[in-house]
């Protein structure tokens, strides 16, 4: 599997700035495979530690500051080399080791020369905590499920990943790119982008394979639940995390409590949604006011709405089936277009530096799907999953806003084009929104 990361991870080894790196991403989403594949081909050789299965190594950091004790003793230990400069050192399973973590910072200032790089699930949990931490001695990283042009490359379709990445024009793609990237869609809607369902479905075309796939990682995060400090919260985090489907098959998707459980309160659960979010498990996307900076001036903090980290595992935890992959595009409108919008927002969230928000209205109900602030300007996205683009909400928010409106967004099954101030970018190309957007400002 090719994973972008690898660029990012290149540019970091390879900068006069590098610090110890920290990468962050939720269980079974490839941060241990993309550090070792890193290491094989970018380092002499790679020394890999996993602080889980070897728990003895934790001791190593207990007694000693010392950078060079340290990684003495961890080649005695392991019978591993380390060299400087030509060893990339990968610690994982760092999330309940705080010194280990805390190393960095010596590391960091007395042995720059080393190049180490840290992994492990529910780290977003760990560095929450109010703990000794390294600050500003570490880079961050993060990694997200494959992204559907990832999904391409994976599935043997380099031909159609090469031709999105050549689009320079707003113009509509041909017919003999656009109907087969429409079908491949739907495939990266039913597999997601975690990759051992991908690897299931894209080596094997094996169903059963992939769906098992992705039951096991939902099985694997529901057993991290019960890593909450507090163990009533356990239960509770539990009926949050299966609320979600519930919750986006409404037509107004802001999140309700009671959807939850009959008479639940926010304060009972916020804990619960909030360790969801730390462990980026969801995206807690708020509800704006205004279109106006700074974005989180205006943010209404008792409305938002959740999504899951990847659309595959929306689909398997809404327990929707791949059968619907063959049904016209009845997968695009499941569920009210829940998972189009899970789709988009994953984009979303890896393009711009700050969150994505939504705007909405209740008398008359007017509702744009998400704001993405590019720059020091705020763009209106619409996420229509049919044919049907008529776009209320974007004409009313138009009138609403006319000054901070320059160009507003609708993504849909519709082809490439730019009507009047409208940029129609179709559902495939919600990895090049970014790019689109400066190019469709620039045709203006």
């Amino acid at each position: 599997m090719k994973r972008l990361i690898m660029q990012q991870l290149l540019k970091w080894k390879n900068s006069p700035y590098r610090k110890p790196l920290i990468m962050k991403g939720v269980r079974q989403v490839g941060k241990t495979w993309a550090l070792k594949e890193f290491g094989r081909l970018h380092y002499e050789n790679t020394a890999y530690f996993n602080f889980d299965e070897n728990g003895e190594y934790r001791q190593f950091f207990e007694t000693t500051q010392n950078v060079e004790r340290i990684l003495q003793n961890l080649m005695l230990a392991s019978g591993q080399k380390i060299v400087p400069e030509k060893t990339l050192i990968i610690f994982d399973e760092v999330q309940d080791c705080p010194n280990v973590i805390n190393s960095m910072k010596y590391f960091c200032e007395n042995a720059p020369q080393y190049h180490v790089a840290c992994a492990g699930s529910l780290l977003g949990i760990a560095l929450a905590k109010p703990a000794s931490f390294p600050v500003g001695k570490v880079n961050f990283m993060q990694i997200d499920p494959m992204t559907f042009c990832e999904f391409l490359l994976a599935n043997g379709d380099d031909n159609l990943a090469a031709y999105l990445e050549s689009v320079s024009v707003i113009e509509p793609l041909p017919d003999a790119f656009f109907n087969p990237l429409c079908e491949k869609l739907k495939m990266y809607y039913v597999t997601g982008g975690m990759p051992e369902p991908v690897l299931m479905w894209t080596e094997a075309r094996d169903v059963d394979a992939m769906q098992a796939a992705l039951s096991d990682i939902i099985g694997a995060y529901e057993r991290d639940f019960a890593k909450h400090p507090n163990a009533g919260e356990y239960p509770k985090i539990s009926m949050v995390w299966k609320s979600v489907p519930s919750q986006l098959a409404r037509e107004n998707k802001k999140f309700l409590y009671k959807v939850v459980k009959d008479g639940a309160r926010a304060r009972e659960y916020e804990d619960a949604l909030q360790w969801l979010v730390d462990a980026r498990l969801v995206h807690k996307v708020y509800r704006s006011s205004a279109p106006k900076l700074p974005v989180s001036a205006y943010d209404d903090l008792s409305a938002f709405k959740i999504y899951l980290v990847d659309v595959g595992l929306l689909r398997r935890l809404a327990q929707l089936a791949p059968t619907a992959f063959g049904e016209g595009n009845r997968l695009f409108t499941e569920f009210k277009g829940a998972l189009s919008e899970n789709y988009v927002l994953q984009s979303l969230v890896r393009q711009f530096e700050a969150a994505p928000r939504y705007w909405s209205q209740a008398n008359p109900p007017y509702e744009v799907d998400f704001l993405v602030q590019r720059e020091n300007e705020i763009f209106p996205i619409e996420v229509k999953s049919e044919s049907n683009v008529k776009s209320r909400s974007l004409r009313k928010f138009k009138e609403l806003f006319p000054e901070q409106v320059k160009l507003r967004i609708r993504f849909s099954l519709e082809n490439l084009k730019l009507d009047g101030d409208v940029l129609n970018i179709p559902l495939f190309m919600a990895d090049y929104t970014d790019k689109l957007i400066g190019m469709a400002l620039a045709a203006l």
